[in-house]
């Protein structure tokens, strides 16, 4: 559902900022339209940025620079507004503002485009009627904002530091294995039985052993006997070194420069950037 939310600002620079805010947002630059009013435009410093109220300015391209017209801007209130009452509220506040109209095709952007623009300064136009009605009709003809500010924000860089983990080493032991050979020699001994036939008469020698008899001849070998001696032969530790070092912190403060720039009628130059002598 397509739906028309409008914004009344004091000041066309504040109107133009949250056009910008709200294409950022999202809504598309042909659903946005601005009517400033450069008679209470704030102007920017001479020579460096182009007033919000010059349509030659960058930002959304329907920009446009506007005087007031009664007739004109009570038809628009009048097709906006079935209440006349209500009509005539916006009507008389934007008499003396300028107008941020957005064309939404949904309840949600509507939502948003309201939020965005009551966030960036909007004129809440029913306390501004109120206020109105409790003037004198002299001074309603006459009636201006009282005040108007803008915050001046500064960035202060603070550096620190902070211990933080870049590595480190970890140290554990296993058990290995490894082959190892030894070549040794390894004596053996072996019996053998041997006959040879004789053929002699037998002496007295043979004739006292000529009975029964045993006689034993033992083997021996020589095999190999593996002992392991356990030795210390490297001792592996952990140690840190500390060392230090100086670093430059490059970064960027931001802070709100407000220039001014004096709207005389007389053409007289008055510069309200300088600033005055600095106090001690």
């Amino acid at each position: 559902m397509k739906q028309t939310v409008i914004g009344i600002f004091d000041y066309g620079v504040d109107a133009q900022m949250a056009a910008q805010e709200l294409e950022r947002s999202g809504i598309p630059n042909n659903k946005i339209d601005i009517a400033v009013r450069g008679a209470r435009d704030k102007s920017s410093a001479a020579g460096s940025k182009p007033s919000p109220s010059n349509p030659n300015m960058g930002g959304p391209t329907n920009t446009t620079a506007t005087t007031p017209d009664s007739k004109r801007d009570s038809d628009f209130f009048n097709s906006l507004f079935d209440n006349r009452e209500e009509s005539s509220k916006y009507y008389e506040t934007a008499k003396n503002g300028s107008i941020v109209t957005v064309h939404t095709d949904s309840k949600e952007q509507a939502k948003k485009a309201a939020e965005i623009l009551d966030k960036l300064g909007a004129v809440d136009v029913d306390e501004r009627s109120a206020q109105r009605r409790t003037m004198s009709s002299s001074d309603k003809g006459k009636w201006t904002n009282s005040s108007a500010s803008i915050p001046v924000v500064e960035e202060n860089m603070q550096v620190g530091k902070r211990e933080v983990e870049t590595g480190g080493v970890r140290m554990r032991s296993r058990i290995i294995e490894r082959p190892v050979e030894e070549k040794l020699r390894l004596r053996e001994e072996h019996v053998h039985v041997e006959r040879k036939p004789v053929n002699r008469p037998a002496n007295e020698k043979d004739l006292a052993n000529f009975k029964g008899s045993e006689t034993t001849m033992t083997e021996h070998a020589e095999v190999p006997v593996v002992n392991k001696e356990a030795r210390v032969v490297e001792e592996v530790r952990l140690g840190k070194d500390v060392e230090q070092h100086n670093e430059t912190i490059r970064g960027t403060e931001r802070k709100t420069d407000v220039e001014i720039d004096r709207l005389n009628p007389k053409n007289e130059n008055r510069d309200l950037n300088k600033k005055g002598p600095e106090k001690k």
